[in-house]
């Protein structure tokens, strides 16, 4: 899995980029077709410190799953907008599975 890190007018430091490398790897325990990851952090509002977190994972098949989120705090951010990321990520697997067994059982009435 790839991983493209950007801080949008800062410096973003080390340790950020490490904390969302092994937030991200947890995604990965979920779905192993995951081909690239993208994380943005930026400032909504300088003056009122609030922080955004953007992640945008890239599947297999086209699949795109992305989340932002806006707190005080950077790695708080990107937690959360990983989090939602790992809901949908369930989702679709979730899906994948209903799609297959209900194939088998068609094909099991021929």
């Amino acid at each position: 899995m790839t991983l493209i890190f950007t801080a949008r007018h800062f410096k973003a430091h080390d340790s950020l980029k490490e904390f969302a490398e092994a937030e991200l790897s947890k995604i990965s325990k979920y779905y192993d077709g995951i081909i690239k990851s993208e994380v943005i952090l930026f400032y909504d509002k300088p003056t009122n410190s609030i922080k955004t977190a953007e992640v945008i994972v890239h599947g297999n098949n086209h699949q795109t799953f992305t989340a932002k989120e806006s707190t005080n705090d950077f790695k708080l951010s990107i937690e959360t907008a990983i989090e939602k990321i790992a809901v949908q990520v369930k989702k679709y697997k979730d899906k994948l599975r209903d799609n297959k067994a209900t194939a088998k059982a068609v094909e099991q009435l021929k």
